[in-house]
């Protein structure tokens, strides 16, 4: 047993399958290339490069849903928009996970009061991992929300779980509830 000792003498590591798993996942996220208004300028600012997401390992924008799994939703969504963004949002492989940034889109922004179109949040469509307040909000805010995305990913644990269906914003304004979600 004498050469083994000698041979793995400083290179040998040990972790869990579990945490070699979530430090594949936060090093390599892809994010979708998904902007509705004002805010995707500075999520484009963001992988440019003075700012570089490569560097985090979130560089490679990808064009379909079924290649990321980031869903950065950067604007207003509007009612006409929401079920579009729901859509998209199936379409990503599991795990997947969303930061909603800016104004419009994490509260209504300057339309929450008398905005008709727009969607009160994009947590009503989506489930929301990270929000990025701002109007909008620098490069800079973005990087920490996507940090915030691999701290998340890093303490997640592997386990069976069911997967929640959340309700639908109706054009009207009120919340429809899927049927499954009836009681």
């Amino acid at each position: 047993m004498a050469w083994i000792d000698e041979r793995f003498e400083e290179n040998v590591v040990v972790t869990t399958l579990e945490q070699g798993m979530n430090w594949a996942r936060q090093s390599s996220i892809w994010p979708m290339t998904f902007g509705l208004a004002c805010c995707a300028i500075e999520m484009m600012a963001a992988g440019a490069s003075r700012f570089d997401l490569d560097r985090f390992g979130a560089g490679a924008f990808r064009a379909t849903p079924r290649q990321a799994d980031l869903m950065i939703v950067a604007g207003t969504v509007t009612h006409k928009m929401a079920s579009r963004v729901r859509r998209l949002y199936e379409q990503m492989p599991d795990p997947k996970y969303v930061i909603a940034m800016g104004a419009c889109t994490v509260g209504g922004g300057p339309y929450f009061k008398y905005g008709y179109h727009v969607v009160k949040g994009v947590d009503l469509v989506v489930p929301v991992d990270v929000y990025v307040p701002g109007c909008p909000p620098r490069p800079e805010a973005l990087l920490e929300g996507l940090m915030r995305v691999q701290d998340k990913i890093k303490a997640k644990r592997i386990a069976k779980g069911a997967i929640d269906e959340l309700p639908v914003p109706h054009h009207s304004g009120q919340v429809a509830i899927p049927e499954v979600l009836e009681v």
